[in-house]
């Protein structure tokens, strides 16, 4: 789909009011990029997964369990998630 207006601006900077429509046609770099200038420009590529995949879920939480876990930085989902493994292994009745 070719966009109506150029995408950027003469200085080749990105014009400052893209419509919906051209920015849901952007695509991220990996899918346009040739593999040596990803390379190149050090764009970041998730391997393949380790784990088995984790479920999606929306929790509330107290802010102090969030203001906790997020105090020690990234992975604060992941340290979340490692605290309820451990109390579910020391607590198995618990339902």
């Amino acid at each position: 789909m070719k966009p109506d207006k150029p995408l950027t601006t003469r200085d080749g900077e990105l014009r400052a009011n893209l419509t919906e429509k051209e920015l849901a046609s952007f695509r991220p770099a990996a899918e346009v990029l040739p593999d040596d200038l990803q390379n190149l420009l050090g764009v970041r590529r998730r391997g393949p997964q380790k784990m088995p995949t984790k479920v999606a879920t929306t929790v509330r939480l107290s802010p102090e369990v969030v203001q906790h876990f997020k105090a020690g930085g990234r992975g604060w989902q992941t340290r979340l998630d490692d605290a309820l493994k451990v109390f579910i292994s020391e607590h198995p009745t618990f339902r």
